[in-house]
């Protein structure tokens, strides 16, 4: 017996008069055909290629004509919780939603991300497990959303970061984080989110507060990796995020903290960054959700060293990749959270096409996704966002989107 699906998950499309935007070798390439079949690019060529028995062979397929505008892959944002409830009045009402409510509120951030074209969400902290019944009614075609990769619930010490929700499982000792990276992995994550320091939104700790202990990192890195996933880290202070890489740590969250040495030594490791930039530079987001005044004043305070914290990782020539932690869809100071993060990176140093890959190509690697997005190339899926400016030469011409396209559904397509 089938289910009635409510989105189709592929389907067939034609963009003609695209200009490319290949961010595997810095390159526009203009007057292109994009020819999309079940939902993979079958076909990138001249436009001119199109006529006569080439226009027939596209004949009946849904076409769009782009008139020059640029296409390039949908963003990738390594750091999101559909789920996210911070301290204040907001945070209180998400808190206090039962599973259905959470449910529906979810799948409506799932589906406002798509549509501002990030197209695969990278969730690092959910409750209830709702993220994996989110991810398998996305990809059965019974919500709109882009496509999840989650690590479950966030691993933290007793009374650590996050503590006291349900997006988060406190363990404690070597024994704990093992069997906590085992209940993640055995309800279907694809990474595990450590918490390994303060940050700030924690308002009995300091971002530089150390949570977890030598043994305990150890332990859960040892036991991710041996099932195959992958580990983050949500970290603060340098010292800690040196002691984490050294144990085979994949990626920071924040690294609000960082010194030149521990930068380096990421870059050797091949230990990412996830910056985030955005959250020391959202007051007016916190104000909106009611955050204390302490957690406001802990942003402002952390803005310049988190910036230059980012600046050691650039230098020594960490991979960057794109997260929020804001819902990226938020609106935010005239564009969305995930737009403005991007921004800030590119403000704070990275150049333009760094930008372009930090939110693609970077990303889908880490996350082994490489052959299949992150680039707009034949055998790839068209998951595509379309910019009337040139994202190549800043990142605010993602202010100017115009569809958005996840496995050749046009999921949004703005009036000219």
């Amino acid at each position: 017996m089938s289910v009635a699906v409510s989105y189709p998950t592929r389907a067939d499309l034609v963009l003609r008069h695209a200009t490319v935007v290949d961010v595997a070798t810095s390159r526009l390439i203009p007057d292109q055909t994009v020819v999309v079949r079940d939902g993979v690019i079958s076909e990138i060529v001249d436009d001119a290629a199109f006529t006569g028995a080439g226009a027939a062979a596209i004949s009946g397929l849904p076409t769009r004509d782009l008139d020059g505008a640029f296409a390039m892959p949908g963003l990738i944002n390594m750091h999101t919780h559909f789920s996210l409830s911070l301290p204040g009045q907001a945070g209180e009402a998400v808190e206090a939603m039962g599973p259905g409510e959470l449910a529906l509120y979810m799948a409506d951030g799932a589906a406002r991300t798509l549509r501002n074209g990030v197209t695969t969400v990278r969730c690092v902290a959910e409750k209830g497990g709702l993220d994996f019944a989110l991810r398998r009614a996305i990809d059965a075609g019974h919500v709109l959303g882009p496509s999840i990769r989650t690590a479950g619930r966030a691993l933290a010490c007793t009374g650590g970061h996050g503590h006291g929700s349900d997006d988060t499982i406190e363990c404690d000792g070597p024994v704990g984080f093992t069997r906590g990276v085992r209940s993640q992995v055995a309800a279907g994550a694809d990474l595990i989110k450590l918490m390994i320091s303060g940050g700030i939104a924690g308002e009995h700790e300091g971002i530089a507060t150390p949570q977890l202990t030598r043994e305990e990192m150890a332990a859960a890195i040892r036991t991710a990796h041996d099932w195959g996933r992958k580990v983050t880290a949500h970290a603060g202070p340098a010292s800690i995020i040196e002691l984490a890489v050294e144990l085979g740590l994949d990626c920071v969250e924040h690294g609000y903290q960082l010194t030149a040495d521990v930068a380096r030594a990421m870059a050797a490791h091949g230990t990412a960054l996830v910056p985030t930039l955005v959250v020391t530079h959202a007051d007016a987001f916190f104000e909106e959700l009611g955050v204390p005044a302490w957690m406001r004043e802990r942003s402002a305070q952390a803005a310049i060293r988190h910036r230059e914290s980012f600046r050691h990782a650039l230098d020594a020539g960490v991979e960057i990749m794109l997260g929020s932690d804001m819902p990226p869809f938020w609106p935010f100071e005239g564009t969305t959270a995930v737009v403005r993060e991007l921004e800030h990176m590119h403000d704070a140093g990275l150049d333009a096409w760094g930008v372009l890959r930090a939110a693609t190509m970077n990303p889908a690697t880490w996350l082994g996704l490489g052959e299949r997005v992150g680039r707009v190339e034949v055998g790839f899926d068209a998951d595509l966002v379309i910019t009337r400016e040139d994202p190549s030469a800043a990142p605010a011409a993602l202010r100017s989107i115009e569809h958005v396209v996840r496995r050749g559904v046009l999921v949004r397509e703005d009036a000219a």
